[in-house]
């Protein structure tokens, strides 16, 4: 593969300009011909698809069902949560006109759909037979917050999925978001191979108009955070204004409860940045739409058929087994040049198959994540690949968590903490008094925020990170995308 093909810039040299190259290259996504926005070209969104299905299963497996909703909304419908208007109306698309003609009222291009849902939810919401009402959306959204694009990462409009759930009462909403929150950690570290910390987010830094807010921090390999998902119990603040109410057992009127959830496609960004090496994409076995490739290699004067014949009866056995299998039978394409390009997308092992392979009657395995070679006799292909996909995916996760560890301190006093920060980043875990102003001259004077307060309390082991004072919580501080 040319080095126009290949990455032309190591990893540790440039971060930024080498992940441009991978989402590129890899033929993941391209820029779109408008500031903030981004095509998902058909191999990235074969990733979101994984995401999707996994997500799809474990959501209909505990009740919920999907549905959709419209893609505008009102202006009089955001207004009618308060805090939640103020907190997006910087960053939302308006629709003023249709066709020619001015609208009465202006419509917002969706920037999440709480107040769409919630507006349908007071019509279907009568009784407590019908709580709790479970639904989850799969759609995209848009906030003009966009200086920069970064794909995946930070797009004006992205993919994700929100999830709007109406309960009885505060504790089943509470049960509801942890539930979701567990769900969304199994998707993130069992499948995307990616160690997260689960916490509170800080009021400051909770969802707008939300009780409170439940997240999942990730650490990238420059010592920033990015937030992979979170959760949130609304309470009664949405409920009240759109008059989602029912009649309890006890023949009372009661304002129900609400949660609100998502992730979006910042999940393949982050593991993009976390997994990738200098040949470029590395994928997690179990969330790659290929995770075998095999190759056939033709030389001179070979017995293609017999070579042919192989290949197809290795890849019928895998996919028999389970697998995603491609054969890349291209060919315009040399078996090096082939090699390399399915090492710059990622596919976590090759199967090589040619005259040697034929006349031995073995294959030759490359894992992608170390290019380990094995010869593997053909009886045993298929578990010793399926073997390979789950070392794979555990030494990935490894690797990561070994990266999450080197990037975690601790810091007693503000001194020490903008040092962290400024030699190498990550997690800070530091006490904090509890104050906004606190936070916001964090924030102001450092660049990082409280990325997770932990589920579990942690006792303080100092005074107040910033002020000095007594602290009443433990708290974990970054930079962040």
């Amino acid at each position: 593969m040319s080095k126009e093909i290949g990455i032309t810039i190591k990893k540790a040299d440039d971060l930024s300009e080498w992940y441009t190259q991978v989402v590129t290259k890899a033929e993941l996504a391209d820029y779109a011909p408008i500031k903030g926005f981004m095509v998902l070209r058909p191999y990235g969104y074969s990733i979101w698809e994984r995401i999707r299905d996994y997500l799809d299963q474990r959501f209909k497996e505990t009740g919920h069902s999907n549905a959709y909703f419209p893609f505008l909304i009102p202006e009089s419908f955001l207004k009618r949560e308060a805090e939640h208007f103020k907190g997006f109306t910087p960053e939302v698309f308006w629709v003023t006109h249709a066709g020619g003609n001015e609208l009465s009222e202006k419509l917002a291009v969706r920037p999440t759909s709480e107040t769409i849902i919630y507006d349908t939810y007071s019509k279907w919401v009568r009784s407590w037979r019908d709580l709790p009402l479970l639904i989850n959306l799969w759609n995209s959204v848009l906030r003009a917050e966009i200086t920069a694009t970064r794909p995946f990462i930070r797009t004006s409009e992205f993919l994700w999925q929100e999830g709007h759930t109406v309960h009885a009462t505060k504790e089943d909403a509470d049960k509801e978001v942890l539930l979701i929150l567990e769900i969304y950690r199994k998707l993130v570290e069992e499948q995307l191979a990616i160690p997260v910390l689960s916490g509170y987010k800080s009021e400051r830094e909770k969802f707008v108009g939300a009780l409170y807010t439940t997240t999942l921090e990730a650490m990238m390999p420059d010592g920033k955070a990015i937030q992979m998902g979170t959760s949130h119990n609304l309470g009664q603040n949405f409920s009240k204004p759109f008059e989602i109410k029912y009649l309890g057992k006890d023949e009372e009127t009661h304002y129900a409860w609400t949660t609100s959830w998502g992730v979006t496609w910042r999940l393949i960004g982050a593991m993009i940045l976390l997994h990738g090496d200098d040949r470029g994409l590395i994928l997690p076995p179990l969330i790659a739409p290929i995770q075998v490739v095999i190759v056939p290699i033709y030389y001179k004067d070979a017995d293609t058929q017999a070579i042919t014949n192989k290949v197809q009866s290795v890849a019928e056995a895998l996919t028999k087994a389970g697998l995603m299998a491609y054969v890349d039978l291209r060919e315009q394409y040399t078996p090096g040049w082939k090699f390399n390009e399915w090492e710059l997308k990622g596919v976590p092992v090759r199967l090589e198959i040619g005259p040697k392979e034929v006349e031995y009657h073995h294959v030759t395995l490359v894992r992608r994540d170390n290019s380990e070679r094995l010869q593997v006799k053909d009886d045993s292909s298929v578990a010793e690949t399926e073997k390979c996909l789950d070392e794979i995916q555990k030494t990935l996760f490894a690797n990561a968590k070994s990266l999450l560890d080197a990037l975690a301190s601790q810091a007693t006093d503000y001194g020490q903490f903008r040092r962290i920060l400024n030699d190498r980043g990550g997690f800070v875990r530091a006490c904090w008094c509890g104050s906004t102003e606190c936070e916001d001259a964090i924030k102001s004077e450092t660049g990082a925020t409280i990325r997770t307060i932990p589920l579990t309390p942690e006792r303080p082991f100092a005074t107040c990170i910033r002020c000095g004072s007594k602290a009443d919580k433990v708290v974990y501080l970054a930079k962040s995308y």
